[in-house]
């Protein structure tokens, strides 16, 4: 049996972020292995198209399983490195590697690809980054058999709006930055505003009147949050917020409240189908009174409602035709 490396992996979940450190070794010319989830049966703890990407040295980004096969993945990336040569590899229910078991059930195949196509990842990368939804297309193949091409859509990471003050914004800008969200931030407490910049994707905006909310910012992979006590500043920023396509509004608040809400933008001239994208009372367990528990049950509602989106499966047969990126 082979000896397996013991080395440290960075657990990156995004496409985006295993493509940053793609884009870092392509700049400074460093070799290295891209892996991708190409095929599922049964249970897996990664979606289909997970990324991953191994350089010379023995440095995993992103991951496969929960660690259960993970090592063996990093040790077959660098005989590929070394060889020149791709590989298909299947792990689970019909694998040759009978000592490497996947708790969760099913089967799952990698492609291990020494030459991936570096300009189209940086493509993607660049693409990732602007907020703009990107296709690749990968063809893996093996000795005996090869799988049809798959086209996987890549959606940028969910970016987050958070518009309130007090220890409720506190706490849900920073476990929304662990969770791996971009946060941006508006409050008219500069010091809530401070407490939250190590969050921030980009500095976060103090507002001294309701007069300067016009526009935001957002688009269908946005998430937006009122996170106010005082409620007055809410309904400024819920009118720029459904101006745009955000997948997600929500505002903090009891039912009355936010019943109080929804009559206050009609009378505004809101229509019933924007008040109907106010997600309100915001958070899947009701009546916390903890900001740290409030902020993650609205979280988890975010998560919830943006997590069939993140990353999906073209029809094969439309690969050639919806591909921006082919390996």
């Amino acid at each position: 049996m082979k000896k397996r490396l013991v080395n440290p992996i960075a657990y990156q979940d995004h496409a985006v972020d295993v493509l940053a450190q793609v884009a870092t070794f392509v700049r400074t010319g460093q070799r290295f292995v891209l892996i991708t989830s190409v095929d599922i049966k049964g249970g897996s703890a990664r979606d289909l198209g997970s990324l991953a990407v191994v350089n010379d040295i023995g440095e995993m980004t992103g991951y496969m399983s929960n660690g259960c096969i993970d090592q063996d993945i990093l040790l077959q990336a660098l005989e590929c490195l070394q060889s020149g040569s791709a590989r298909l590899l299947r792990y689970g229910d019909g694998s040759p590697f009978h000592d490497l078991a996947l708790p969760c059930g099913g089967a799952l195949s990698v492609w291990i690809d020494p030459a991936p196509d570096k300009a189209a990842l940086v493509a993607a990368y660049t693409a990732l980054l602007a907020r703009e939804p990107v296709s690749l297309t990968f063809h893996p193949k093996a000795t005996e058999a090869a799988l049809l091409p798959i086209t996987i859509a890549y959606q940028p990471k969910v970016a987050l709006t958070l518009a309130g003050r007090g220890a409720v914004f506190r706490a849900t800008a920073k476990v929304a930055h662990v969770i791996g969200f971009d946060v941006t931030g508006f409050s008219p407490d500069i010091h809530d505003l401070a407490a939250i910049t190590a969050y921030c994707k980009d500095a976060p905006t103090h507002v001294t009147s309701q007069r300067n909310i016009t526009t935001l910012d957002l688009d269908k992979t946005s998430g937006f949050l009122t996170l106010f006590h005082d409620h007055d500043w809410e309904p400024a920023f819920l009118v720029a917020a459904l101006a745009t396509t955000a997948g997600f509004v929500g505002a903090l608040g009891s039912q009355r409240t936010h019943t109080a809400r929804l009559a206050q933008l009609a009378d505004m001239g809101v229509s019933d189908r924007d008040l109907q994208r106010i997600r309100g009372p915001i958070g899947l367990v009701p009546s916390l009174r903890n900001a740290d528990l409030i902020a993650i049950s609205a979280l988890a509602e975010i998560a919830q409602a943006f997590a069939y989106d993140q990353q999906l499966v073209v029809d094969v047969q439309q690969a050639y035709q919806t591909a921006q990126l082919s390996f």
